[in-house]
């Protein structure tokens, strides 16, 4: 649900709000620090957000942090509520789940979902923030904008019942299209990735795992793959995992880096497509009719299966979280899904 925050009266959550925030800064090529910085007065049509928990974006955030964001993409990379320049200093982050302390009376009191870096206390449109549903835990409704990306991903896709489905890579958005492919009647959803210990995961979302250093002859002919691993090897096995006439929807970002592409062997005379899907853009089949915020909304309503709680794999307290931020977006990290916990407010 969107609130629009003009002709909405306003009120504040008992107690005095709060002057300061701490906001998390990417500074420098693999460092970010906590920085303290005064919150702005809140004005008309505006709502004050106490974070509850914010998920780690390990593809876009590692790029960001290792200051490989293309100069070119300076522009179109910006985060919504993004603060500072690429490549640094910047403020930069997506998935932030928090609580409505002040602002329009519809919203005060309501746990919301933003598109905004990590930071403890923020001011922002009320129109920016979904209203999350009481049932949705705030560690899983961080995984709302991963599930938008991988939602868009599905339309570009134009995937359809029946189909053999492969994703490769199980990362967050490769999970969750796994699961969003394996509801689509009729459907074989073949996730794989390197690290076999994801194989109950893949399970439990309705997929069949597939170790991709060894996939043998499982993944071959495909009606439609996904590549979601962000790596050479990774596009080369979805390349080779692809029909005849078969698409690969390309869901990585490589930000500065160069990768080969597989356009030999078997590429022409199978005639496959590779297809870029970004979040950014709505997909055409859904653009007449879909809105940003639909889509979002859409995307919150899907995590309502428990199922996604399995992906939550690392936790912190985000005030021991400079140190810990950085591990998390090392190449080597383990787990799927990182979250910061902030105390709350009583």
């Amino acid at each position: 649900m969107k609130i629009s925050g003009a002709n909405i009266g306003r009120e504040q959550a008992t107690g005095e709000l709060p002057k300061e925030a701490q906001c998390l800064w990417f500074t420098a090529n693999g460092q970010v620090e906590w920085r303290t910085e005064k919150l702005p007065d809140l004005q008309p049509g505006e709502a004050l957000v106490q974070m509850c928990a914010s998920g780690i974006s390990r593809g876009t955030e590692r790029l960001v942090l290792e200051g490989r964001v293309p100069e070119s993409e300076y522009g179109r990379m910006r985060a919504p509520f993004q603060r500072g320049e690429f490549p640094f200093p910047v403020q930069y982050g997506y998935c932030a789940v928090g609580r409505v302390l002040a602002g329009p009376s519809a919203l005060v009191g309501k746990s919301v979902f933003a598109l905004h870096p990590h930071q403890d206390f923020f001011i922002v449109p009320a129109h920016a923030l979904t209203v999350l549903p009481e049932s949705l835990p705030a560690r899983r409704a961080v995984l709302s904008a991963n599930m938008e990306t991988a939602l868009n991903g599905v339309w570009d896709s134009q995937a359809q019942a029946g189909d053999t489905i492969a994703v490769i890579g199980a990362g967050a958005v490769g999970c969750l299209i796994a699961a969003l492919c394996a509801r689509l009647p009729g459907s074989k959803v073949l996730l794989a990735d390197v690290k076999p210990e994801r194989g109950p995961l893949a399970a439990a979302l309705g997929a069949q795992f597939v170790d991709a250093r060894d996939p043998g002859q499982t993944l071959e002919n495909c009606d439609l793959v996904f590549h979601t691993s962000a790596s050479a090897q990774g596009l080369a096995l979805a390349l080779s995992s692809a029909g005849l006439e078969a698409r690969v929807i390309e869901m990585s970002w490589y930000g500065t880096s160069e990768v080969a592409v597989a356009l030999g062997g078997a590429f022409h005379s199978q005639r496959l497509q590779i297809l870029a899907s970004q979040v950014g853009t709505i997909a055409p089949s859904h653009r007449a009719r879909w809105s940003y915020a639909r889509r979002l909304a859409k995307a919150v309503e899907l995590l309502a299966d428990p199922v996604f709680d399995q992906m939550i794999t690392h936790e912190f307290d985000y005030r021991d979280s400079a140190l810990e931020f950085v591990r998390a977006l090392s190449g080597d990290a383990p787990g799927i899904v990182s979250v910061l916990n902030y105390p709350t407010v009583k």
